[in-house]
């Protein structure tokens, strides 16, 4: 059981027969009332955020999710699989709980799956991958003093804005929180 008291963001608890996730909390002290602590929350299953009001001392169920490291193996069609690292056990996962972020995968890639008895909630991936330039225009000299950017677009479809000096066949680190390119790796 987890309380108002322990509660902390990332936590995820069991309210009303759903797996909950807590996106932000604040505790609010009234002058005449009981304290309360109000809650930000987000459905692991479904996505949606609603905003609840709890007395202070409130306790619900700590749902057990666990980490594991899992390694991308290949996608087919709209199914995405992977390999447990430790185990080797493979299993699939539809493109829809990956929905944004299979832009990202290519294969081998090393993430972490959250898994709630035995049922897959979502796919954490790395803070930064490695994805190779597959399209983009050629830099012109004399452009640079602006900082000028220009699209590039990246294996797996996803398009980016880099700088002039970046050519087809390049390897560039990408953040995977915002999309934003950070380095030429080669």
């Amino acid at each position: 059981m987890i309380s108002t008291g322990e509660v902390k963001k990332g936590a995820i608890i069991e309210l009303d027969g759903q797996l909950m996730k807590v996106l932000d909390w604040s505790h609010i002290k009234m002058a005449r009332g009981s304290a309360q602590v109000r809650m930000k929350l987000q459905n692991v299953r479904r996505g949606d955020i609603v905003e609840r009001t709890f007395q202070a001392g409130t306790r619900w169920p700590r749902a057990r999710v666990e980490q594991r490291k899992v390694q991308y193996l290949y996608a087919d069609g709209d199914v995405f699989h992977f390999m447990d690292s430790e185990t080797y056990d493979q299993f699939s996962v539809p493109a829809g709980l990956l929905g944004d972020d299979a832009r990202y995968l290519k294969e081998n890639t090393d993430a972490f799956v959250s898994i709630h008895e035995g049922e897959v909630l979502g796919v954490d991936l790395p803070v930064a991958v490695d994805l190779r330039v597959t399209q983009t225009d050629r830099g012109f000299a004399g452009d640079t003093a602006t900082g000028a950017k220009k699209p590039a677009t990246l294996e797996g479809g996803l398009v980016v804005q880099v700088p002039l000096f970046v050519n087809e066949g390049d390897t560039l680190r990408i953040d995977t929180r915002t999309g934003d390119y950070l380095t030429r790796v080669r």
